[in-house]
């Protein structure tokens, strides 16, 4: 039998809580449902979800405060933020905070449930990649981690699955459109920006072998040469 996927949804909008409920739970999901983000983190501590649905704008504590409580206890539950936010500031700082995917209301409940499980599938084929070599660097993409002589430093989710993306095309050039459609779901200029932040992180992050670049190819996209 099929394991039952757990998933918390926090969303203090009774009605558009309960329609992503039902609707999850018709998938086959099991649902925790929390209305404000002090409810959501008990939830969260007490029935240890999978995958986590955050509305950013809760009372008691908003999505991005909750998310950042979360991450210094869970570095890999995946994340997605529900936001009425267009702003670039938001959807960079959801990220940066490390969340995985967002979505700005309205929204289709068919356009969650794939994200969903698009997140789900990236856990196991995470969980099912080998270590990496990285010039003087080893990653670990299992445990996104990356690893410099007796520097451990851990990853985001979304960076883990970047950097990963760049080594399997390692020399050649990683198409923009195409990685912000695999792991932001949409090539828009909000999400841009976002990966150029991610990049940015990323060339730091790897910084102590002068041998590693992350090269941008304007126009094309990002080129990992080392």
């Amino acid at each position: 039998m099929a394991e039952i996927i757990k998933i918390l949804i926090a969303e203090d909008e009774p009605s558009l809580g309960q329609i992503i409920k039902e609707s999850l739970e018709t998938r086959n999901f099991k649902v925790y449902l929390a209305q404000n983000g002090e409810e959501a983190y008990t939830l969260y501590k007490a029935k240890a979800p999978k995958l986590l649905v955050l509305d950013v704008m809760m009372p008691k504590k908003d999505g991005f405060t909750l998310a950042k409580e979360i991450r210094q206890e869970d570095n890999a539950i995946p994340i997605i933020f529900l936001t009425a936010k267009s702003q670039t500031q938001d959807v960079v700082e959801g990220f940066t905070i490390g969340g995985n995917d967002y979505l700005k209301k309205p929204f289709s409940m068919e356009e969650l449930i794939v994200r969903i499980n698009n997140l789900l599938h990236r856990i196991t084929l995470q969980q099912s990649a080998e270590i990496i070599t990285i010039g003087a660097y080893i990653f670990d993409f299992p445990k996104q981690t990356l690893t410099y002589q007796e520097l451990n430093q851990q990853l985001t989710h979304r960076e883990a699955h970047l950097l990963f993306h760049l080594v399997k095309n390692k020399n050649q050039v990683l198409d923009r459109s195409m990685i912000l459609k695999k792991l932001w779901g949409d090539d828009d200029f909000f999400n841009g920006r976002s990966m150029d932040v991610f990049i940015t992180k990323l060339r730091k992050k790897l910084k102590n072998d002068d041998s590693i670049q992350i090269i941008n190819v304007r126009g094309y996209g990002y080129k990992l040469v080392c």
